[in-house]
């Protein structure tokens, strides 16, 4: 019984700190986390291209800089307002780069974009520079939130007036919901597209391949909606929040489960790794739903 107390006082300390935009430490250390296991896809993903142009350096780079970048800022502010907001802007550039690149790797394939379902599936992941900017997306956010032991609103409203700027004077004090709704729907549809191809590719050979296509339209409709409703922001969103959450760990099970089962199994645990079913992939759509959760438990813009 007072362990329970204790589990619901706890969570309800850690709703209060979102709502009022007091949870930079942990958020900065999620982004750091996030940005390794996302660098270390990235690292394998070019390594099968052979590295072919040396742009292709730049996210693996970028990823181990994210990683130092938010665990410093965990531990310091002035590195979080700092080294952790520029780092991550600089690898959110990048992901809009890679994604260019990827772009052109489809069309220089065979047929080009006159054969898209073809070259979509065969050739370069499409979204899935997009997907490595998701980490720094976060890690920004982080960069202009307050620490957990900063003191509540209600004593720092002079201070907002003096800010400019929505991130500035919305963020720091839990008013971004409508922001982070949109920032879900892009995540989602990028990872959910990732997730069909993906699965295509296998032609769905287990009926769970279809769960985050079936999970991707509901997620990014209960965020569209929350944009205009407040209600469905605390209600809808949440839920398919957390059901993308549990699908992405399940299927990083399932991901994990494939490279074991592959010939060799373990003896050759790192060639399955890098040719078996990307390992960490299911993780970055549980990374939307995360990012879907931050929305619901935040609050609505003032504008």
């Amino acid at each position: 019984m007072k362990a329970m107390r204790v589990v619901q006082k706890s969570a309800k300390t850690v709703g209060a700190h979102i709502r009022e935009g007091r949870f930079q430490r942990s958020l900065a250390l999620l982004a750091g986390a996030s940005s390794l296991l996302g660098g270390a896809e990235v690292t394998y993903e070019h390594y099968k291209g052979s590295y072919g142009s040396r742009v292709m350096y730049s996210p693996v780079v970028l990823g181990g800089a994210m990683t130092v970048a938010g665990l410093w800022g965990a531990f310091s502010r002035t590195a979080a307002r700092t080294l952790l907001r520029w780092v991550s802007l600089t690898t959110m550039l990048d992901g809009l780069l890679g994604f260019f690149f990827h772009i052109r790797g489809i069309a220089r394939k065979p047929g080009g974009w006159r054969l898209p379902i073809a070259n979509l599936i065969m050739g370069p992941p499409i979204f899935a520079p997009l997907l490595f900017a998701v980490s720094a997306y976060l890690g920004l956010v982080a960069s202009f939130l307050r620490p957990e032991d900063s003191p509540p609103n209600g004593k720092l409203k002079f201070r907002a007036k003096k800010r400019r700027g929505a991130w500035e004077t919305e963020l720091p004090y839990g008013r971004f919901q409508k922001h982070l709704a949109v920032a879900t729907i892009v995540g989602t549809f990028c990872s959910g597209f990732e997730a069909l191809y993906s699965h295509y590719k296998n032609n769905f050979k287990y009926k769970v391949q279809w769960s985050p296509v079936i999970l991707t339209p509901l997620l990014m409709g209960a965020a569209g909606a929350s944009i205009k409703s407040a209600p469905i922001a605390k209600t809808w969103l949440p839920a398919f929040s957390l059901l993308a959450m549990l699908n992405g760990i399940t299927g990083f099970f399932y991901h994990v489960r494939g490279v074991f089962r592959r010939p060799g199994g373990r003896k050759m645990l790192l060639y399955n790794t890098i040719y078996g079913p990307p390992i960490f992939a299911p993780l970055l759509f549980a990374a939307c739903g995360f990012v879907g959760l931050l929305a619901s438990l935040m609050r609505r813009e003032r504008k």
